[in-house]
């Protein structure tokens, strides 16, 4: 089966979607207005939609529907944290569905766009017909703590050492709860300067090989001012969830519906535990581990991998 990655195709159609008196969406519509349809989300929380997602799927065969979460990308207003929770974040999808007339759709995401990707089926089981994932984040306690506490710091002592001496001594044994106070801060400096050292943090992890071009791209106002603020944002609330294992304990009414997992096996940011206890709580996925990968989804063996699950729908 072809697993080339395909060609960006500009949007058919662009636009903004108002979801409450506060938020506005940017969306786009890529691919065959008739064809099938399928929904990305995006990680972060708060990373925002970029050209090369489209990729993923056959222009031909899809209408792919991308868009920016709450504060995220081109979405208004940038980086707002208030009305910005998980479960507004599923309302919108349910929101974007039905504005554009959509009966059921696919529904792929990765890293937080897979925890989000998860919520929204348990929540709307009947409007989704396969679920393609990537980089499974749960959102429970000992997840977060890895990557922004201890765990992926043994990895990357170097660039831990760095986050983590952004914020004093006394506050390092909460590094969520330290950066949440920053990004909250009244003085605009201090905001920017936290936003900007959590963005860079995550994503000297984020490929299997250190990606300079990509840390760049990132390390933009425009960017990490979304990502370094909306991040904490849902950290510290520990994703509005009532508990801390709420996905597994609810995955019930997706028991049925078909489910493909790529994950890859040197992923640091979302560790192949949470993948493999995703796949054993729903007995019907299919988990593939990508020997050669880390976890942004364009690691050129787990790309091919989500366009092997999308080129078979």
């Amino acid at each position: 089966m072809n697993s080339s990655i395909h060609k960006i195709t500009d949007p058919f159609f662009v636009g903004h979607l108002k979801v409450s008196d506060l938020h506005s969406l940017y969306y786009e519509q890529v691919g065959n207005k008739d064809g099938i349809p399928i929904v990305f989300l995006h990680g972060g929380p708060g990373a925002g939609i970029v050209n090369e997602y489209r990729q993923f799927f056959d222009p031909k065969k899809f209408h792919v529907v991308l868009f920016d979460q709450r504060g995220a990308g081109k979405s208004r207003p940038n980086s707002e944290l208030k009305e910005n929770t998980t479960w507004n974040l599923v309302d919108d999808i349910e929101c974007l569905r039905e504005h554009l007339g959509i009966e059921k759709w696919h529904v792929f995401g990765g890293s937080w766009g897979s925890t989000l990707a998860l919520v929204y089926a348990i929540k709307h089981p009947d409007r989704v017909l396969t679920l393609q994932l990537r980089g499974i984040f749960l959102g429970r306690d000992f997840e977060v703590k890895w990557l922004y506490q201890y765990g992926a710091s043994e990895i990357y002592p170097d660039k831990f050492e760095t986050f983590k001496n952004h914020v004093p001594l006394n506050e390092q044994g909460n590094l969520v709860d330290a950066y949440h106070k920053r990004i909250t801060d009244s003085d605009e400096e201090v905001r920017l300067a936290a936003m900007r050292s959590w963005t860079m943090w995550e994503l000297s992890l984020a490929k299997l090989l250190p990606d300079p071009q990509l840390i760049k791209a990132f390390d933009d106002p425009r960017i990490y001012r979304s990502f370094g603020s909306i991040g904490p944002h849902y950290f510290k609330n520990k994703m509005f969830f009532e508990s801390d294992n709420w996905i597994l304990e609810n995955v019930q009414p997706i028991a049925d519906i078909p489910c493909n997992i790529a994950q890859g096996r040197y992923d640091v940011i979302t560790p192949v535990r949470s993948a493999w206890d995703l796949h054993k709580a729903l007995p019907k996925s299919q988990l593939t581990i990508v020997p050669d990968a880390g976890h942004a989804s364009f690691d050129a063996s787990l790309a091919a991998q989500l366009v092997r699950f999308t080129n078979a729908i």
